[in-house]
């Protein structure tokens, strides 16, 4: 008797780390079980480009915990009577806020770096005209009148709560 093969959870945390979760992990066999679906039905979803998985060597289809995941989620939206069309957009649109999310934290990561290694506190304002310019802490941008009192001049300085000395 041959021993069966352990199929491995899906929502298994290791699977769940970044460089995990678009691995080509699973053949479709695994996939489907998984997915609790027919392979079959894996077959037709890569052909109408509902969840296209990875190819090894040109052939053999290999899943991801993602692709898993969105097999998953299509068979719930399935049940819940949307379209495969309809359901194709959600995905697509599912996976464009996934890219854009990761764009964000990248963003976000490298200002804080950014502002990590500053050597000083940087301080803009914008001039009567609309155009932004740096200043030095204390000081108006140029173009300000002097003659002006501080609640009548027309150029608006940013303040930075976190730069305040205490």
């Amino acid at each position: 008797m041959t021993p069966r093969r352990r199929i491995p959870d899906p929502d298994d945390p290791r699977l769940r780390e970044p460089g995990q979760r678009h691995a080509p992990l699973f053949v479709i066999s695994v996939a489907a079980q998984l997915a609790e679906m027919h392979p079959q039905t894996l077959r037709q979803y890569d052909r109408i480009g509902l969840v296209i998985p990875k190819r090894q060597g040109g052939r053999h289809r290999r899943y991801s915990p993602h692709d898993v995941e969105q097999l998953r989620e299509i068979q719930r939206l399935s049940q819940e009577g949307v379209s495969l069309e309809g359901i194709r957009r959600i995905i697509e649109l599912e996976n464009r806020v996934e890219e854009l999310s990761g764009t964000v934290d990248a963003l976000r990561f490298e200002l804080r770096e950014a502002q990590r290694h500053s050597t000083k506190p940087r301080f803009f304002a914008v001039g009567p005209y609309g155009e932004a310019e740096p200043v030095d802490r204390g000081r108006r941008p140029r173009g300000a009148s002097r003659s002006l009192t501080r609640t009548q001049t027309q150029a608006l300085v940013v303040w930075d709560e976190r730069s305040r000395r205490r």
